[in-house]
């Protein structure tokens, strides 16, 4: 069941950031749609890609289809006023997405005994795959990359499902809210990693 909400969780809040952006960068409906579902899914697929699961399982997932539509339709015809603050929510989706996929990733993983490194490798996948993909395809550098602290946060969440921290579905969803709560925190509060940045030598 926690499996369930996860999964649902994730792609509701993955396919609506997707949508979000295409609508940003002007985009025209097919664009929104394009974008929405392959902010989605894309995580799954690069995951099953890397721990040895058939891409088509992806297809099996109907119902997720569906939702990621409906979403994604409800985002479209939204009406305008209510989007006025279309970055502020398309980061809180994002955050919800993140979270949600990437402990859906590392419990994928365990299940099919796969070891602490290779857990949080899918955990990391499936949460920021999707939001990697939609960047680039929307011409945006990785969040992942260069924002605020982002894959940090499924890495710890990969960790803490690996090690058998969190099993219960309680413990999971209070790892899913404590996940997207820090994310949230990590873009308000400006948190990032360390980093140098390298000016271009021009010659003179």
């Amino acid at each position: 069941m926690t499996w369930e909400v996860l999964s649902i969780i994730g792609t509701v809040a993955f396919a609506i950031s997707g949508a979000i952006i295409a609508m940003e960068e002007e985009y025209d409906i097919l664009g929104v749609y394009i974008l929405g579902i392959v902010t989605a899914f894309g995580g799954g697929a690069i995951r099953n890609l890397l721990i040895g699961v058939p891409v088509s399982a992806l297809w099996e997932q109907g119902v997720f289809f569906q939702i990621a539509l409906l979403s994604i339709t409800a985002v479209f015809l939204f009406p305008n006023n209510l989007l006025k603050h279309w970055r502020r929510w398309g980061n809180f989706f994002d955050a919800m997405g993140l979270s949600a996929f990437a402990i859906q990733g590392a419990l994928y993983a365990v299940e099919m005994g796969h070891p602490l490194s290779a857990v949080i490798v899918a955990a990391v996948l499936t949460g920021s795959g999707g939001g990697i993909v939609r960047d680039l395809l929307a011409g945006r550098k990785p969040l992942v990359l260069r924002s605020e602290i982002y894959a940090v946060w499924a890495i710890l969440a990969g960790g803490v499902v690996g090690l058998g921290i969190a099993t219960d579905p309680w413990h999971l969803y209070a790892l899913f809210t404590a996940t997207t709560s820090l994310r949230v925190f990590s873009y308000l509060y400006n948190w990032r990693l360390p980093f140098r940045k390298l000016h271009a030598i021009s010659d003179h």
